[in-house]
């Protein structure tokens, strides 16, 4: 640590909270592990976060992403900052709006406390993954190879995932009061933190008293964007959202349907369904990503829809017409998606088709985009068990 750093970090200590204080003296950092090695720089990036020099708090930032979070990773040192994070999300400076760092740091400023929720919510998504497999097949990205390449995790990474499940109640507790924030911003980065962290099973003993304050919000909130967030967050959590189901706003109809409905399960995939016959303007409705979400929007909804659907049948006339629309890149997202739902056991070639499954199949084959593309869809057809080919699957009709 430099003398520069280290001056910092005196005048710093001086206005932490005592329980972040505590985090830095008590911490073996050196016993900890980053992206690129041995953490004993990062008390000297946490004291940066709450420094009066913007750059310095960029960069900090930008040390949580690259080194303690890098693309996703946890590492030994997450938790303990996630922790620290937490302890200074009511600081002082947590008001002061922040450059960012990286060239691709777009979009309008928002103030380091939005900056620091939204990195929170990052490390409950991270920690979540893998810990539902069925949770994890309503993702977007999931695709059913991951399920056959997990591997064993190293003790380093089963001691960082652990470690992290272990303060995922000190991390709600810290957030929850920014979700009745006046600043916009700041609310939707504590939702987009509080929705993996009480999604945790651990945690369902939370989650009425967070809908308490959700549905205050939906009372108070105007905007699309709010609503639809506060909606997908009741839903996602198992909440009771039939009233929203029938909401005047199409894009909360849909959010109040993304999670696992039960009572009012024909209704909700009703909701999806219709959303998905105008895709278009369906992924018009978030230009930017809901918080927790990413990609196209209606690849989220066509996953809920699919996990929704007790049968291929259900859903089977959407699907038919969004393979028929083509489009090559979307293989993972639409197409291959659909292909393992209409063959959910894997294709038995002891049994016939039905019809609906001949009817998806045929569009493969007779539409142009999606015949050139049943090559690209081959992993997606070799985890169904069907042919790879063209004329393989032609044969089968």
């Amino acid at each position: 640590m430099t003398d520069e750093q280290s001056a910092r970090m005196v005048r710093v200590l001086r206005g932490l909270p005592p329980a972040a204080r505590e985090l830095l003296s008590e911490t073996d950092w050196d016993s900890l592990q980053h992206a690129y090695g041995p953490a004993e720089d990062i008390p000297a990036s946490l004291c940066s976060l709450v420094a009066e020099d913007p750059a310095a708090r960029s960069e900090a930032l930008a040390a949580l992403d690259m080194a303690v979070l890098h693309q996703g990773s946890l590492h030994t040192v997450t938790a303990p900052v996630a922790l620290f994070v937490a302890a200074i999300l009511d600081h002082p400076m947590g008001l002061a709006e922040h450059e960012g760092y990286f060239p691709w740091d777009g979009g309008p400023p928002r103030t380091l406390r939005a900056a620091l929720l939204t990195w929170l919510g990052r490390v409950a998504e991270s920690a979540a993954y893998g810990e539902d497999p069925a949770r994890d097949r309503t993702d977007w990205q999931w695709e059913p190879w991951h399920d056959a390449t997990r591997r064993e995790r190293d003790p380093d990474e089963l001691a960082a995932l652990h470690a992290c499940w272990d303060i995922r109640p000190t991390l709600y507790h810290a957030v929850e009061p920014f979700l009745s924030s006046p600043d916009p911003q700041v609310r939707e980065a504590a939702l987009g933190a509080a929705v993996p962290l009480l999604s945790a099973s651990g945690l369902t003993d939370l989650v009425p008293r967070a809908a308490v304050v959700l549905r205050a919000r939906l009372g108070a909130a105007e905007a699309r964007r709010e609503r639809a967030g506060l909606a997908r967050a009741l839903s996602v959590w198992g909440m009771d959202t039939s009233d929203l189901l029938a909401d005047s706003d199409p894009a909360v109809r849909v959010c109040a349907a993304l999670g696992p409905v039960r009572v009012h399960r024909p209704r909700a995939l009703a909701v999806l369904l219709d959303a998905l016959r105008d895709p278009r303007t369906t992924d018009g409705w978030f230009p930017e990503p809901l918080p927790g979400l990413d990609g196209w929007f209606r690849f989220t909804v066509l996953r809920s829809a699919l996990a929704l659907a007790e049968s291929f049948e259900e859903v089977a006339a959407v699907a038919v017409a969004i393979v028929a629309a083509g489009g090559t890149s979307i293989t993972d997202h639409e197409r291959g998606p659909i292909l393992f739902r209409a063959f959910p056991g894997g294709y038995d070639r002891t049994r016939p088709l039905t019809s609906v499954q001949r009817d998806l199949l045929r569009v493969f084959v007779d539409t142009d985009e999606s015949t050139a593309g049943i090559a690209g869809n081959g992993v997606w057809f070799r985890a169904v068990g069907l042919p790879e080919g063209r004329d393989g699957i032609a044969a089968l009709l």
